[in-house]
């Protein structure tokens, strides 16, 4: 690591290393208050930067946030524009910021959907940040999780020789677009709906599943505490029961 750039974080006992969200209710944060919907994105942009700060401080080594699946390509036009451009407007502002405080920026999704000078940006960005270890941020961006999981059986099927043993679960797992990160331990969708909306299937099969009403703009380190503090007092058997936890423990 290069001199004088951040040292991992200790991660706290009970603290999930992997923390995944959905960052839902910006629209209905703005039009409650009467404001346009970008107003709602734009006070989102802040809500991460508030999630990244109290991650980094709990110690949590993974942050994974769903910032625009696949299917909203969807919504009008004008919207999808504006947040194009709050995206890369986004990038260049806050990419100081994070390779300064330790922090490595990946953007997984279908990136080729992006004009140009986003995808420029993306890269820029990532590379800026390539040697941090703080915290590995992940922005899920043109992602669905049908998607990950179709073009990893795509690259097996590519690469499959006649008589060689099928795939199992691992090497599948290698080919899906988060396979440097740990799966996540924590899923936390703000805005109040109870479901995961095509975010990362594969990898949430035994995450710990939290919903809250708060909407996303209103999402304040107070939240995400309470999250923290939900997740620790959670019994994670992964299909064993507590006796055997308590044997083993």
């Amino acid at each position: 690591m290069p001199a004088g750039a951040p040292a991992a974080s200790q991660r706290k006992p009970g603290v999930p290393r992997h923390v995944a969200i959905i960052m839902d209710g910006n629209g209905r944060w703005a039009k409650a208050r009467h404001l346009p919907r970008v107003a709602g994105h734009s006070r989102g942009v802040e809500r991460v930067r508030t999630v990244i700060e109290a991650s980094i401080s709990a110690g949590v080594e993974y942050l994974s946030l769903f910032a625009f699946s696949s299917e909203n390509w969807q919504r009008p036009a004008d919207e999808v524009s504006v947040l194009m451009r709050l995206f890369v407007s986004s990038l260049q502002r806050e990419i100081d910021a994070l390779v300064r405080n330790g922090v490595r920026l990946r953007v997984v999704g279908q990136i080729d959907a992006f004009e140009a000078r986003l995808r420029e940006q993306i890269a820029k960005a990532q590379e800026q940040s390539a040697h941090n270890t703080r915290l590995h941020l992940t922005i899920c961006a043109s992602y669905g999780g049908r998607w990950d999981i179709v073009q990893a059986a795509q690259r097996l099927v590519a690469a499959h020789q006649p008589g060689a043993p099928l795939p199992g679960e691992e090497q599948f797992a290698r080919e899906l677009s988060m396979a440097f990160a740990p799966d996540p331990d924590l899923l936390i969708r703000t805005g109040g709906e109870r479901r995961i909306s095509n975010f990362l299937i594969w990898q949430l099969a035994y995450a710990e599943l939290f919903f809250t009403d708060v909407l996303w703009p209103d999402f304040q380190e107070e939240a995400f505490a309470d999250a923290l503090a939900w997740y620790a007092q959670r019994e994670r058997r992964f299909g064993r029961t507590s006796e055997q936890l308590v044997r083993t423990g």
